[in-house]
């Protein structure tokens, strides 16, 4: 009775459980993007993002501002003060601190430290410290000291100002978004249109060699990208497009099409036969019938390969790195101005993370506003 049609199957829990999972593989590390891009590089460094909205305790180093300019004379003593905190980026509330490396919690907030012959250095907790000495003493350079702090959260809209608007990176980043816009679109576009036309004739229109073609397209889904980028490149090169947007367009179309031919004829060749032969009986033409019947009833095979194709080429790197960018960086795509980012600040993790939540925001929208058509579209043609 268990494989009776329309029956419960008793592993709907275990299908149920997987389907949680992978939720929440796909989801965790988005949402970890998201939080470190709004934090600043010394709590990325401390804690991890599921920290984000607890205090957390951070150890760092500071360095007494220049005592030549800072220091003041009091009855033969030479002292300097200040608060780490205001001249440093930090905050929080101290919890130990120290002199040495070895021992950077060697005291508490407010105690004094005797670095010998009469000269001292104390923190309090809110980073407020005091170096008295005498003159060959507080001069050069200033004591450091290592200060363990507990922080409060924080939050900071300049990663996205440093990305997006401020100088080089900003320029280059901005300039990257629209490169990228400017390949992904047209790209998308471009094989949709020809893929429904063939996807049409091959499913409905009867020509010599049609089952042939079949198998060729389903062939050359499992073609290498790697083993057609130099040959194309050479053609573009021998026909005179060279590097450039056109050629990009051309790669992504020839790469994308088996995919979408399939894709479309499969789902096409389920729409009903009545309607297309009614058609005909009433005199309608192939044309006609292509745009009047089968691209309205096709669209979720096209907004699902749609998708596909978006996501595809917007993080394409390689693609881009052979058909597109050249030497100026006048054409550089997100995907690879973030690899530049990590050469150029390899430790720059707030940096990084922000760049990359920027570069998979817009295929985010793309996928939740299209991901209802997604699944009708996959599984067009499966059933019959």
């Amino acid at each position: 009775m268990d494989n009776i049609a329309g029956s419960k199957s008793s592993l709907g829990w275990v299908v149920q459980i997987s389907t949680v999972l992978l939720v929440a593989l796909w989801i965790f590390p988005t949402v970890g993007l998201l939080v470190s891009s709004f934090r600043t590089a010394d709590q990325i460094s401390s804690s991890g993002w599921w920290a984000a909205l607890f205090p957390s305790e951070q150890s760092q180093r500071y360095r007494v501002a220049d005592p030549d300019d800072n220091r003041s004379n009091v009855d033969g003593v030479y002292v300097v003060k200040g608060n780490f905190f205001t001249e440093n980026r930090g905050g929080g509330d101290i919890k130990s601190w120290g002199t040495s490396s070895r021992e950077i919690g060697a005291y508490a907030p407010g105690e004094v430290a005797d670095l010998g012959d009469g000269e001292t250095f104390s923190v309090d907790a809110e980073g407020n410290y005091a170096w008295t000495g005498n003159d060959e003493q507080i001069s050069g350079r200033g004591q450091r000291a290592f200060v363990t702090a507990v922080s409060p959260p924080e939050f900071t809209f300049n990663n996205y100002n440093t990305i997006l608007f401020s100088g080089t990176a900003g320029d280059n980043m901005t300039k990257a978004f629209f490169n990228t816009l400017t390949v992904t679109i047209p790209a998308t576009v471009i094989p949709i249109v020809v893929a429904a036309f063939a996807a049409y004739a091959l499913a409905w229109m009867d020509f010599p060699g049609r089952a042939l073609l079949i198998a060729i397209i389903v062939g050359l889904l499992v073609v290498p990208l790697q083993l057609a980028l130099i040959p194309l490149l050479s053609l573009h090169v021998g026909i005179g497009i060279g590097k450039g947007y056109l050629g990009t367009w051309l790669a992504h179309t020839g790469f994308g099409l088996p995919l979408a031919i399939y894709l479309l004829r499969n789902y096409m060749v389920g729409l009903p036969r009545d309607i297309i032969e009614n058609a005909k009986v009433d005199g309608a033409t192939d044309f006609q019938i292509f745009t009047k019947i089968i691209l309205p009833l096709s669209f979720p095979a096209l907004a699902s390969f749609a998708i596909f194709q978006f996501l595809w080429t917007w993080n394409d790197l390689l693609v881009a790195k052979v058909f597109l960018i050249d030497s100026t960086g006048q054409t550089t795509v997100m995907t690879d101005q973030i690899v530049n980012l990590l050469g150029t600040r390899g430790g720059n993790w707030e940096i990084l993370a922000t760049a990359a939540f920027v570069s998979i925001a817009v295929p985010l929208v793309v996928f939740f506003a299209m991901q209802k058509y997604l699944v009708r579209g996959l599984l067009a043609g499966s059933v019959k």
